[in-house]
């Protein structure tokens, strides 16, 4: 009898072994096994933003930045951006993220400019380019409402998806459609008023899948200064950070698998207050 091919993206049975997990999870999923001891050590976190204000006190250094631009049909990218933050939003969000993944690497990919001004088409482009970086972690403390951008963002969180890219997305401060953060292939954070950076908690009724600390919070702003702020863009820093330490401890990860992590780890699932 001819055997018959297997269907597209099917598994063969010589390949069963070849997807073995490396490690086994625990019956009860902890904190500490999900990130005890980890630092954030290894793991490659990106801010998609203003900039980043090099060698502020609260930050540190920050591994590479870079500027992204559109000239007429060109993108232009700037590897070597020395303008820094032009208005302290991106910095803010990298102090959180240093805070607690203080040994993480942090790379800016500046697609904002002076008073928060940007275009959807900038910030796509910023995107597909950090994403092409491979990137373990991206910050996006951003939205676009244009909906004529909403698909190739849905192709670029796809792809960042499955290539093990771990995008974190605010919603949008106001209630309104605004895209990446209700694409299901990231991770959406909302804002809650306590001040404990780790606590965070599953929502089960979606599109925002988690809510961090994101009122009245002290962050690193521009000429190195702080400033106390509130909304999802400074939520979403500190479940990017705690991503950044389950990868640093556990390097096989898939974002899917970070999903599952920060569900059971949450404040209101089997996690500590």
């Amino acid at each position: 009898m001819t055997e018959e091919p297997l269907p597209a993206w099917s598994l063969p049975t010589d390949a069963v072994e070849r997807i073995a997990l490396p490690e086994a999870w625990p019956g009860q999923v902890t904190r500490d096994w999900a990130w005890g001891g980890a630092a954030g050590a290894g793991v490659r976190v990106c801010i998609l933003d203003s900039g980043v204000e090099r060698d502020h006190p609260i930050v540190g250094k920050v591994q590479e930045s870079v500027a992204i631009s559109i000239d007429g049909d060109d993108v232009i990218v700037d590897a070597d951006d020395t303008a820094g933050d032009l208005c302290g939003h991106g910095t803010a969000c990298a102090g959180i993220v240093r805070a607690l993944a203080p040994e993480c690497e942090l790379a800016s990919v500046r697609v904002l400019g002076a008073g928060f001004t940007g275009s959807g088409a900038v910030l796509l482009e910023g995107l597909r380019w950090a994403v092409e970086q491979g990137y373990d972690v991206i910050n996006m403390s951003l939205s676009t409402t244009k909906q004529k951008f909403a698909s190739l963002l849905h192709q670029l969180a796809d792809t960042a998806y499955f290539q093990r890219t771990m995008l974190v997305a605010s919603a949008h401060n106001m209630p309104v459609e605004s895209y990446p953060w209700r694409f299901s292939s990231v991770i959406s954070v909302g804002s809650h008023e306590q001040a404990d950076p780790f606590a965070y908690y599953y929502n089960p009724t979606p599109p925002v899948e988690f809510f961090a600390r994101g009122v009245d919070v002290e962050v690193a702003w521009m000429g190195g200064g702080r400033l106390v702020c509130t909304g999802n863009s400074f939520a979403t820093p500190h479940i990017a950070g705690i991503a950044a330490l389950m990868l640093s401890k556990h390097r096989e990860l898939t974002p899917f698998q970070v999903k599952s992590l920060l569900y059971l780890t949450a404040s209101n699932v089997g996690g500590e207050s």
